[in-house]
This record gives C-alpha cells, structure tokens and sequence, in this order.
C-alpha cells in the first residue's frame, strides 16, 4: 500500500508577520531570531527573513545590534514619523542614542553599538544635530567631551551636575551661601526651643526641622536663581553634618506626609561643635569672593571690610 503524505499548506505571510510584531509587543526590549524561531519551529529561514525584511521596509521594526546579535523591536509611531526618508544608519543611531536616555552617550560607545565607522557617526551626528532630533551636552564629569541625547530631553544631574554648576564651573559661593543659610535656620530654630522653657526633651525634639521646612526657607529667600529640590537642600545639610554643625535622625511618618518618603521622614537640627575651630579657620579671607580685588587704599580693603570686623570682634 502506497504512503499517503499529507501536504502541509504554507504559513499565510501576513499571519507570520503579525505574529511577529505580536511577540516584539511581548517583550519591548526585543527579540532575536531565535525567539521568532522558537515560537514558529515551522517556518523556514527564508520566510522568516522574508517577514522581517517587510516590516523593517515599511518602518514597522527597528533593528538593533548588541553583544549577542541582531535585535528586532517594534518602532515608536512617534519616532517612525521623526525618521521618516532616514537611512538604516542614521535609524540605528538614533536608537543608540534613544536607549541612552537623558544620560547621554559617547561617540565612542555609540560605535561600539553600533559598529559603524566614527566617520560615518560624526557624519550623521552632525546631521541628527540640524534635524533637532538629538543634542549634544557637555558633561561635567569629562569637560572637553559631549554626550548625545534626544532633544527634548532634560539632561541628568550627572551629567549637567545639577543645581551646584554652572557652564560646568563648580559655584562654590553659591554652596557656600546655601551652607550657612540652612544653619542659621536651624539655629534660629533651636534658639526658639531653647527660649520656650520647657522642659529638655521637649526643647529638643523643639529644634529639630524636617527637610522640607529647611527647603521652604531657602526657597522664600530667594537666593536661588535654579529650583532647587530637596534632595539639593539634603545634601547641603548632609555637609553640614560632616562638618559636625548639625546632626540627623530618622523617625516614622504616615503615607503622604510632606517630606516623608517610604513612611520615614528626616529630621534635622543645629549642634555645638564638639571641637571648636581655630580662628584662622574662620577668617572670612579665605570664602571672599572679592579677595583678588582687596587690597589696602582701594575701594575693597582689610581697614573697611565688614567681614574682617565681625572676625576681629569675635
């Protein structure tokens, strides 16, 4: 008796190829061949290679490249229309750039991604750049080198250095002003407590301020020309508490307690210094913003500076 062999109708393409776009929907990170393979045993290479050649011509996927191959990812509606009569080169670029995020990234990791030549990428940096479709920043961790993001991406505190830079110069006056801003305001406070009468925990737990309190107070001086955030005002304070000015505690607070985060909100007040400094530490020549331009018979001198009176009279 003759074998009877059953013929196996091939896949319709435009199921294999929704059927794809389904399992890049599944993982948004991407897929490599051997996903598409593994979920459709059945198919050939070539009908594979056939689907995704489609969906890459009609701007459906994206490719990408890492340590482990091809990735295949469906592409940002958004993203699709900004590439639109952009070559495979200049997309694969733009995705290095895109993953980096508001970090940024180097042109010499951007070639390492993407394995082209660095001609070719500061080519079409440059061009990126005029399109507005990225940027590039100077970072503060390395002055002469600029990191590539998309444009209208706000740069991260790493890269820009936050509120204490500026044009990448470390503003050390304005760090200072903050400094002693936030101790006298913890100072006035523990005055307060000290002045109340009560009794000496009470007077204690009086004096100590919440972060979001010593923030509120910097903000309606108005000594800031950036928005400072309290995670700013926290590390001024945490300089302060190395300096051995103030000290912290943590306590319990409910959920939705203004400047408690995860139930625990910081506590912060002004201390004596176990070991007082010398009075040479305290001289203000040392933090003078004008110390180039003092000298004796000038406008700014030691004999008229206000600064040094006070010194001398403590």
């Amino acid at each position: 008796m003759a074998e009877v062999k059953v013929k196996q109708e091939s896949p319709d393409p435009v199921q294999i190829e929704n059927r794809i776009k389904e399992l890049c929907q599944q993982f948004p990170h991407g897929i490599t061949d051997q996903v598409i393979q593994n979920d459709m045993p059945q198919l050939e290479a070539q009908q594979r290679a056939m689907a995704i050649n489609r969906l890459l011509s009609l701007g459906q996927l994206d490719l990408l490249r890492n340590s482990s191959g091809l990735l295949y990812r469906m592409k940002d509606s958004q993203t699709a229309s900004k590439m639109k009569g952009s070559d495979n080169q200049e997309k694969l670029v733009y995705q290095v750039i895109e993953d980096a995020g508001n970090k940024g990234i180097w042109s010499r990791d951007i070639r390492y991604k993407s394995n082209l030549p660095l001609t070719e990428i500061n080519k079409i940096l440059k061009n990126m750049e005029s399109k507005k479709l990225i940027k590039a920043v100077k970072s503060v961790a390395a002055s002469k080198k600029k990191v590539y993001m998309l444009y209208n991406l706000q740069p991260d505190r790493s890269v820009t250095g936050g509120a204490w830079y500026s044009d990448q110069d470390f503003e050390s006056e304005f760090v200072e002003v903050l400094n002693q801003q936030c101790f006298k305001f913890l100072q006035s406070k523990a005055e307060v407590a000290r002045e109340s009468k009560q009794s000496p925990m009470v007077q204690r737990n009086s004096s100590f301020a919440t972060s979001h309190e010593v923030w509120k107070y910097i903000c309606e001086l108005g000594i800031s020309k950036v928005d400072l955030s309290m995670e700013d005002i926290e590390t001024i304070l945490n300089t302060l508490i190395y300096d051995g000015k103030v000290e912290m505690t943590i306590i319990a607070a409910k959920e939705g307690t203004v400047g408690s985060v995860d139930g625990q909100m910081k506590l912060y007040r002004g201390v004596n210094a176990i070991i007082q400094p010398t009075g040479l530490v305290k001289a203000p020549c040392g933090l003078c913003p004008v110390f180039d331009d003092c000298h004796e018979g000038g406008e700014i001198s030691p004999s008229n500076c206000v600064y040094m009176t006070e010194w001398l009279n403590f």
